[in-house]
């Protein structure tokens, strides 16, 4: 019993080793059970052209796995470019893996978040001149307006884009749960600068924390907010505006820890806190979401439903 739980430490300190030095620092949450299924919901019209899509997924705390909805939150930067975060299975346990901002996407477990991200890559959209152009076939976006040219429509990269195209499964690897590699793509993301979750972001995570209806145990896995259209907890968000040239950014650390460990009758958890990684400023080059497929774009297109798929 004790060798396993040594080995079981060795093998999170070893991924934790292997975490790549451009990564912002975070807090490494560990779990003893699976989070539920990914609920089912319909993707809220964009508010506003040149706002990101960030999808919903299953947080832990110290009351168990809870929902932080899916919301258009601004890019921090022109180019920049949202990987999601997701649960791995590792040593026996499940690990969250935070999600982050960087010029390409990275690896995200291959789990089909919906909208875009169907377990590889992001086919929602691209930056193009400055600007963020939506592709309508998984974006629900409006029309008219202040949206001009910058949407289009790309079916075929959709397709391409799914690792298990009719599965909710919220994780990756271990027993039942969706088995990727990383792909040529997503391993040049790792090498990137990237920027853990905006101010935004975090705001409208600890809002969904302290909401009850949000946990598991209290809606049976089915949250009554898949998604919303504007952050909570946040009362003011603008978008990234148009610029001729790209801006300079610098890295931004996170570092947090856990008061205690919480453990409940399905399981326990743990969080571990990693090292920052030292800043150092980096240049935000306008970026493309998936491979040179998107050089160019069809003409635009009307909004699709913006069911979860």
């Amino acid at each position: 019993m004790r060798f396993a739980r040594t080995a079981r430490w060795f093998l999170l300190a070893l991924l934790l080793s292997v975490v790549p030095a451009t990564s912002f620092a975070g807090v490494f949450i560990s779990v003893g059970f699976a989070p539920p299924v990914l609920p089912v919901y319909e993707q809220p019209i964009c508010p506003e052209p040149g706002l990101m899509w960030t999808p919903g997924y299953w947080a832990y705390g110290a009351d168990g796995y809870y929902w932080v909805p899916g919301a258009w939150v601004p890019a921090p930067y022109v180019g920049a470019l949202w990987t999601p975060g997701y649960w791995g299975w590792g040593g026996g346990r499940y690990i969250f893996h935070d999600g982050y901002w960087g010029p390409h996407i990275g690896y995200y477990g291959g789990v089909n978040y919906g909208f875009g991200y169907g377990g590889i890559g992001f086919a929602g959209g691209i930056w193009r001149g400055g600007f963020f152009s939506y592709n309508t076939a998984v974006m629900h976006v409006g029309v008219g307006g202040g949206w001009g040219g910058h949407v289009y429509e790309d079916r075929a990269i959709v397709e391409r884009g799914y690792v298990a195209r009719d599965s909710h499964v919220a994780y990756a690897g271990g027993p039942g749960g969706i088995h990727h590699d990383p792909s040529p793509e997503e391993r040049v993301a790792e090498h990137d600068q990237h920027r853990g979750p905006s101010d935004v972001q975090q705001h409208h995570a600890e809002a969904a924390r302290v909401d009850r209806t949000s946990y598991a145990k209290n809606n049976g896995g089915h949250p009554a907010n898949g998604a919303v259209s504007r952050p909570l907890g946040s009362s003011s968000h603008t978008a990234v505006t148009h610029t001729a040239t790209t801006r300079t950014t610098s890295s931004t650390t996170r570092s947090t820890t856990m008061a205690s460990t919480h453990t409940n009758t399905a399981g326990s958890a743990h969080a571990m806190t990693a090292r920052p990684a030292a800043s150092a400023s980096h240049a935000a080059p306008a970026a493309h979401a998936a491979p040179a497929a998107h050089a160019s774009a069809p003409a635009p297109k009307s909004s699709p439903s913006g069911h979860h798929k």
